[in-house]
């Protein structure tokens, strides 16, 4: 990990931040690689149930720091990973594939790479002035961090093609409409902390192959999904954990779960 991105666990979840505030968080390559160290530290971690994911200083992310990268160039690795990503799009990609959910508390500006970076969490909630844009084309690029996988199955085509050829901002309330933001809260990080120590609560097994189904819904074929449903159940159906679950709810108490 470096200075770029911080991570904070407590009561199983993990607090990240990205931690360039006097940039508004934009990416440089020492932001690339501060993400992907995050994303493959928390990847392997069964003590962690919930991730929430967040800027800190006047903005989530302003997108790529475009004086660092005509300096420099990208700096990062063209190298793809195991699900086949780069590490420009694993830092978007790379938490829709972790194992629990991560949420994302978004403020001030979600610009082009930070856009995307959003995306990538399961759960999107936004301050109520946050202004968004997919915003690579006002610079004659293309969007390139996994924007297109991740937006397919959040918004309808034509709107995305809109946003995409324009390169115009829209605001949290259109972003709502849309389906980019999942909903908006005065206090964002607040209120993904709040869902997070709900989703903590759960059991974590149950919670992790839920992922795994959301994960593939959109792509997978009607049989794929079916066997898949069955062997995540399977997976829990009289374990430990269910048992505990199903004990805890009749003693009205809060579960004790083995990670």
């Amino acid at each position: 990990m470096n200075d770029r991105v911080t991570i904070t666990v407590e009561d199983r979840i993990a607090d990240v931040r990205l931690a360039r505030p006097d940039k508004m968080n934009a990416i440089d390559p020492a932001m690339f690689e501060g993400i992907g160290a995050a994303i493959g530290a928390l990847a392997g971690r069964t003590d962690v149930r919930c991730v929430v994911l967040s800027g800190e200083g006047r903005s989530f992310c302003a997108g790529l720091d475009m004086t660092s990268m005509q300096a420099g160039g990208s700096g990062t690795s063209r190298d793809r990973n195991d699900q086949g990503a780069i590490l420009p799009q694993h830092v978007s990609w790379g938490w829709r594939n972790l194992p629990m959910p991560v949420i994302a508390a978004v403020h001030g500006v979600a610009f082009g790479g930070g856009f995307q970076i959003m995306s990538g969490a399961d759960i999107r909630i936004a301050a109520p002035g946050t202004r968004f844009a997919i915003r690579e084309t006002y610079w004659g690029l293309v969007p390139d961090m996994a924007g297109f996988p991740l937006w397919r199955s959040l918004v309808r085509d034509d709107v995305l093609r809109e946003l995409t050829y324009t390169a115009r901002e829209f605001g949290a309330e259109e972003a709502l409409a849309y389906g980019f933001v999942t909903r908006i809260a005065d206090d964002p990080h607040a209120a993904a902390m709040s869902l997070a120590r709900d989703i903590a609560a759960k059991s974590p097994h149950a919670i992790r192959g839920a992922k795994r189904l959301c994960n593939m819904a959109h792509d997978a074929d009607p049989r794929a999904m079916l066997q898949a449903e069955t062997d995540e159940q399977v997976a829990v159906i009289g374990k430990p954990n269910m048992m505990e679950q199903v004990r805890a709810n009749m003693e009205k108490r809060a579960a004790v779960f083995v990670d």
